[in-house]
């Protein structure tokens, strides 16, 4: 009985892992993205796969018009999303990579609203502080810099706070993109 059990629980944990694999080749054909997807779908956030497949969103590498964009979420020319990471972070740790295309997947409007940007960032530090790893000393880029900023901002609103929301509504950047001055 106790055999029959266990290849029970075996047959099911296969059968549900499996339901929520991805082909992650439809979203992406370079070896790097698909890591940062690989990792992501192992610590479990199937939530930004969803938003990916309902949106039929494409990840890829390119410039951006913004040298200080880290990525961005945009339009091709056929109108189809695509989530453009800046070629400056090819060589970046798979695990900022991963955060990157955390946070663009939030993005569903075609024009970015407070909320939303606070949603995708919020996103971006909580995968940001699931998937550092402690034993490596990350390059000490200004994306690593952004994040480990950002993930202490998460840390810190878990008191009620929204520390992330705050810094964003404050940020002369954002407050121009949504007309808030």
């Amino acid at each position: 009985m106790k055999k029959v059990l266990v290849a029970l629980f075996v047959f099911v944990t296969l059968t549900v892992s499996q339901a929520f694999a991805y082909n992650l080749k439809s979203f992406s054909n370079d070896a790097t993205i698909i890591a940062a997807m690989q990792l992501l779908e192992q610590n479990g956030e199937y939530d930004v796969f969803a938003n990916l497949k309902r949106n039929a969103v494409k990840v890829k590498f390119g410039s951006l018009p913004y040298s200080n964009v880290y990525a961005a979420n945009m339009y091709d020319n056929y109108g189809r999303r695509v989530i453009v990471i800046n070629t400056t972070y090819k060589n970046a740790p798979v695990e900022q990579i991963a955060c990157l295309i955390a946070h663009e997947s939030c993005h569903v409007a075609r024009k970015a609203t407070l909320e939303e940007e606070t949603t995708a960032t919020s996103k971006e530090a909580a995968c940001w502080t699931k998937l550092k790893q402690q034993n490596v000393v990350y390059p000490q880029t200004k994306l690593t810099k952004r994040l480990d900023k950002l993930a202490g901002l998460h840390i810190a609103s878990a008191d009620g706070n929204n520390y992330i929301g705050d810094k964003i509504a404050s940020s002369s950047f954002y407050r121009a993109q949504f007309g808030l001055n």
